[in-house]
């Protein structure tokens, strides 16, 4: 994941910051320090753990509160003096109850990236008691068909309106584009970049 031996923990007097990220939102949780051992702990455990300069000794986050992090990835910069830390937060990571010590909200769209990516995997494996895996091998015709009904209940919801619905609605249509976006092997991005182009016009 990372060359400790290489990292520059002169800077700090033997500490290195580290940003850390929820890996599912991208959204920016804390920053906190760390040294070597720190660093090799967080490895071996799985589990964040930080250099506390007011105590003067290691702390794993969420220790206390059981809102730990849970490790996913570690990034280095350019000059190897911090680090982008990428985890999956469990519970808040603020001490006040926050989502984030810097009062960002856990709001993201990448969700639906993640959404797009386990459609792809239920579609290459096919697991059993999966309702995504029965609409692939119903065929291409069924996953068309259910775009349209569920567009059309989408109108209805419109017509109707009763946000509630309309949301629900859109839920439902969203995940059956995705699926027939699989079917058809094209790639989210693919509709993104088309929309990046329309705007840029």
């Amino acid at each position: 994941m990372i060359q400790i031996d290489k990292l520059n923990f002169e800077k700090f007097n033997g500490l290195i910051p580290a940003i850390i990220v929820d890996s599912s939102t991208e959204k920016v949780l804390m920053l906190g320090f760390m040294n070597k051992v720190s660093i090799e702990k967080t490895l071996q455990t799985k589990l964040v753990t930080f250099f506390s300069r007011t105590k003067n000794n290691l702390w794993t986050k969420g220790e206390t509160s059981g809102n730990f992090l849970n490790l996913i990835d570690i990034k280095v910069d350019c000059d190897n003096d911090s680090l982008l830390i990428f985890a999956k937060p469990n519970g808040p990571t603020c001490h006040t109850g926050n989502y984030s010590c810097f009062n960002v909200e856990n709001k993201s769209l990448k969700f639906l990236e993640d959404l797009y990516e386990l459609i792809k995997n239920r579609k290459n494996e096919l697991p059993k008691n999966s309702y995504t895996t029965e609409l692939f091998k119903s065929g291409e015709n069924r996953i068309i068909q259910k775009v349209g009904e569920e567009a059309i209940e989408t109108i209805i919801a419109a017509k109707n309106n009763n946000k509630k619905e309309i949301i629900m609605e859109v839920s439902d249509l969203i995940y059956h584009l995705f699926v027939m976006l699989n079917q058809k092997d094209i790639l989210l991005e693919d509709i993104v970049e088309e929309l990046k182009s329309r705007h840029s016009k």
